[in-house]
């Protein structure tokens, strides 16, 4: 009998060893592919008998828009036998005017209002380097309340050159706008 109780004694012993010898280790997660949900929603009422949606909207409008920028300095060092000249593109301004639609939902007085925009135009570039030309299309869009407002646009640009060589590239400016209505 003490016979068996050894054995047994040394056999949980020496599993037990090989368990503490394991580094630690955190239990992984299953993937999920699939999820279900059930939601409860509560809408509040819409009051649309009081507030009709077309006292809201004013639809949608064609703009004319004309814009001034700054374009980013560009330096570039060419090495090597028979490299050209070092470019630069310094005090380069772009004067642009584009068509667009704007579609506002504006409010009464000094309630919140929103507007969203796209345009596309072209536009004249006078730098150090020389004059280009470019093609734009911006969209965006914004709040308001009353006269003031805020607006976030983007705006993608190929801008053209010839001098010193024709060459070609695309800018993409990101606005924050302060707007005034009137």
């Amino acid at each position: 009998m003490s016979y068996r109780v050894l054995l047994v004694f040394l056999a949980i012993l020496l599993s037990g060893s090989t368990a503490w010898a394991d580094s630690y280790r955190s239990q992984q997660p299953r993937r999920h592919f699939v999820m279900l949900s059930a939601d409860w929603l509560y809408t509040q009422p819409l009051h649309f008998a009081e507030h009709p949606l077309e006292d809201l909207s004013q639809g949608a409008a064609l703009a004319l828009r004309g814009s001034y920028e700054q374009l980013p300095i560009i330096r570039i060092v060419f090495t090597g036998v028979g490299s050209p000249a070092p470019y630069e593109l310094t005090n380069a301004r772009a004067f642009d005017a584009g068509l667009g639609v704007y579609v506002a939902d504006r409010a009464t007085g000094w309630g919140l209002g929103s507007h969203a925009f796209a345009t596309a135009g072209i536009g004249r570039i006078r730098s150090d380097l020389g004059d280009g030309r470019r093609y734009f299309a911006e969209g965006g869009g914004g709040l308001t309340s009353g006269p003031l407002g805020v607006e976030l646009s983007v705006k993608f640009a190929w801008n053209a050159f010839s001098e010193p060589v024709e060459h070609r590239f695309l800018t993409i400016p990101i606005a924050v706008r302060g707007t005034l209505t009137f």
